[in-house]
């Protein structure tokens, strides 16, 4: 599988964008979908996940009411709404493909086998 994240770029805080992880080399239906993040000098955090054939999403504490994360059907991709950002949400996101489930411990890096490039996220403050 490969993995292309886009759709990052510097937003005001209280903006909105939306993450798109578009794959190639297999259907995600059977598969987690994940967005982490990683800010500077900060370690890799799961933010969502989604795993269609299961009916499941998952969203860490921090942005649940504010994220949405959805299948893009016609794409084979995965997207990340983000709204009412804010500056703490800066960081480079990261879409990663797994065969664990989407629950509270989706966030375990080494269950994902493929990873996108990241795309940057800035929120000014």
């Amino acid at each position: 599988v490969q993995l292309q994240a886009s759709g990052g770029g510097l937003v005001q805080a209280g903006g909105s964008l939306t993450l798109s992880c578009a794959a190639s080399g297999d259907n995600l239906y059977y598969y987690t979908i994940a967005w982490f993040r990683q800010a500077p000098g900060k370690e890799r955090e799961g933010v969502s996940c989604i795993k269609i054939s299961e009916g499941t999403t998952y969203y860490t504490d921090s942005v649940e009411g504010r994220f949405t994360i959805s299948r893009d059907n016609a794409e084979n991709a995965v997207t990340l709404r983000m709204s009412s950002l804010k500056p703490e949400d800066t960081a480079v996101y990261y879409c990663a493909v797994g065969s664990n489930s989407c629950f509270r411990g989706f966030g375990l890096t080494p269950q994902y086998t493929w990873w996108g490039q990241g795309t940057l996220v800035t929120v000014s403050s």
